[in-house]
């Protein structure tokens, strides 16, 4: 099996690889979010235990994990949808008309997951910002990196201004202070033991009274865009520009990607490990906390995520059956993310076995590799007979407002 790029409509598969060990990546960020209630993604303080397997825990997914995976899945999908239009455009199809329906239902797709299954849905923002994306795609490579590093430098200075008003706010000595405090701690904090409660309620009730929380309490893709699109939009771009200069289609000569590798995780892995230690030191203070995952997470964030896009591309290259089934995820993804929801929310919702809160933050790491089993187990043998994953067919059907053979055509 080769990892380099093919022609034609023929899979890239090192993008495939890249993206299945993304989407089976995202998991390990995630489970506290399924799990605990919303502040204890950031804070163990919240809510999920503080014993040292639960701190090791919350160390580790900080440092390698928390926005790397989701910033390298973004990356991912903006070549994704780089290669899509480029297709469009080689075959006389609108790209502009492909694009943008393919953006429409994944908003829909991604406000159903968002209020109906879990609260920390991201394919209906990546919607919003994939529309955006599209104006940028004539861009050559090295504007598209310029324009990436960009809006990622303004997302980085927000974040800093932000984190500077949250350390402000620590004195509480204005009613705006008190205001700005209280909504961090139910975010990067402590929630009040009331609103704590409420959540874990609401999430261990029946289908619709969880999803009427969801509505009442979760942000709307709107207001999530306003905050984060700079971020987004950079990382898509970076991932376009990926796509055409060979680094995430395995075009670069070995020692190239060990070299980007090598670098990338020296220059990356510092101000995550200071900053996790400042975090420990002052006790999960949620000033900390919140500069630590907001206000200074998006610069070293890209570079570990270039660094991972380097790594698993040359990793790529070996081959063999695991490559094979890890592609197989990748070819799949869509329906390997939400598929994994339907699992967590049969396990922690009260839907299913009502587990919300009741399992402490280490344990929680137990349930990914059944999972990521579950994912190579069934990938690899569907594709094997159809052109799609499940859901993927169905996105292409909605969005081309037309009839797409599924199976393969047999011999």
């Amino acid at each position: 099996m080769t990892c380099a790029s093919e022609s034609g409509n023929a899979r890239i598969v090192t993008l495939d690889f890249i993206r299945g060990v993304a989407v089976m990546g995202i998991l390990l960020a995630n489970l506290p979010a399924f799990a605990l209630p919303e502040a204890a993604y950031f804070s163990p303080a919240a809510w999920g235990g503080r014993a040292p397997a639960d701190i090791a825990a919350w160390a580790a997914t900080f440092l390698l994990v928390e926005g790397k995976l989701r910033g390298l899945f973004t990356m991912l999908f903006g070549a994704s949808a780089l290669l899509v239009i480029e297709r469009a455009r080689a075959t006389g199809e609108n790209p502009a008309d492909i694009h943008l329906s393919r953006m429409a239902v994944l908003f829909v797709i991604g406000c159903a997951h968002l209020y109906l299954f879990w609260w920390g849905d991201i394919l209906a923002h990546y919607a919003i910002v994939g529309a955006l994306a599209f104006l940028f795609v004539r861009l050559p490579t090295r504007w598209l990196v310029f324009t990436g590093l960009a809006l990622l430098v303004w997302q980085f200075l927000g974040d800093i201004q932000a984190a500077l008003r949250v350390f402000a706010s620590g004195a509480r000595d204005t009613p705006q202070a008190v205001t700005l405090w209280n909504g961090i701690a139910n975010g990067f904090g402590t929630p009040p033991p009331a609103a704590l409660a409420a959540e874990i309620g609401a999430n261990r009730s029946g289908f619709w009274t969880a999803a009427v929380w969801r509505w009442q309490h979760s942000p709307t893709p709107i207001a999530f865009a306003l905050q984060l699109w700079p971020e987004t939009l950079g990382m898509m771009l970076l991932g376009m520009a990926g796509l055409r200069s060979g680094l995430l289609t395995g075009d670069w000569p070995a020692a190239r990607y060990r070299r980007w590798a090598v670098v990338c995780l020296l220059i990356g892995l510092p101000i995550p490990i200071a900053l996790a230690a400042a975090t420990l030191g002052h006790g999960f203070d949620q000033r900390w906390v919140f500069l630590g995952s907001v206000g200074l997470a998006v610069l070293p964030r890209t570079v570990l995520m270039i660094g991972y896009a380097a790594l698993l591309a040359l990793a790529c290259r070996r081959g063999g059956r695991l490559t094979n089934r890890i592609a197989a995820v990748g070819r799949t993804a869509f329906t390997n993310y939400l598929g994994t929801t339907l699992v967590m929310t049969a396990i922690f919702s009260g839907w299913g076995l009502g587990l919300f809160g009741s399992i402490p933050r280490a344990a929680l790491y137990l349930i990914a590799p059944p999972v990521w089993l579950l994912m190579l187990a069934w990938s690899q043998p569907w594709l094997a007979g159809h052109r799609y994953g499940p859901l993927e067919w169905v996105w292409r059907i909605l969005a081309r407002r037309e009839a797409v053979p599924m199976r393969k055509a047999r011999n």
